[in-house]
Order: structure tokens, then sequence, then C-alpha cells
């Protein structure tokens, strides 16, 4: 009987998934008149529930790893003990590169400036924060 009891202690992990799918990925009834297309499109679904779940894998094992309790990563810089990928993400939401052209041919590259807070995430995610820059 123990493996039932186990299935149902995950359940809420389970739960929380199918709720981002609603919410986050905003799924939504669409009409496909081809099997093949319904099964890819929920590949593509399932791919991205995997993708977000390493992710907070990957940034709590990180917190982990550097011992940090809580990232002020909620409006008003208010702290989170278990940060989603979404959090992460919406971080660098608004994280810019721009360039400055003249007659078809870059004159200046305005690289991102990012903050403490989006450089901590990239160290625990252990992604370099040149990914952000031009390689030169």
């Amino acid at each position: 009987m123990p493996f039932p009891l186990e299935a149902h202690k995950r359940q809420p992990e389970v739960e929380k998934r199918f709720e981002q799918l609603k919410t986050v990925h905003e799924i939504a009834p669409v009409l496909l008149k081809n099997e093949g297309r319904i099964e890819a499109l929920f590949f593509l679904y399932f791919l991205a529930l995997l993708v977000q779940g390493l992710i907070e894998r990957a940034l709590r094992r990180g917190m982990q790893r550097e011992g940090t309790q809580e990232l002020p990563i909620y409006p008003e810089e208010r702290r989170c003990r278990r940060p989603t990928c979404e959090q992460a993400l919406r971080l660098f939401a608004h994280a810019q590169r721009h360039l400055l052209l003249r007659n078809g041919q870059v004159v200046q590259v305005f690289e991102p400036e990012l903050t403490e807070l989006q450089k901590q995430v990239l160290r625990l995610l252990q992604v370099p924060a040149s990914v952000y820059r031009t390689p030169e």
C-alpha cells in the first residue's frame, strides 16, 4: 500500500503544473483537425513544463549551494523562499539591448545593465552574465 500513498503525496505538485498550464501558459481549447497536430501541441506544452521545472530546480539548488534562504523576487522586493520559473523570467522581461545604426552599419551597441538581483539569479542558475553582452 505504500505506492498509492506516495503517489497521493505528490498530487499537489502535479496539480500545480496543470494549474500552470491554464494560467501561465494560458492553454485554451483549440480546434485542430489532425490528431498529429494535437499530439505535437501537447508535446510542446509538456516540454515547456519540463523546462520550467528544470529551471526552478536549478535555481533552488543554486540557492541551497550558496546558502541563500530567500530572494527578493516578489514585487516591492519582498522575499521568496521557493522562487518559480515565472518569477525568475519576469526579472529579465525588461532587459534590452539596443543597436545604433547609420546607413545599415552598427555605430554603437547599448548593452543591458543587469541589476544585482538579475546577476544573482544568473549566478544561481550557473548562467554567465556574458550571455547578455555582445561577443567580442
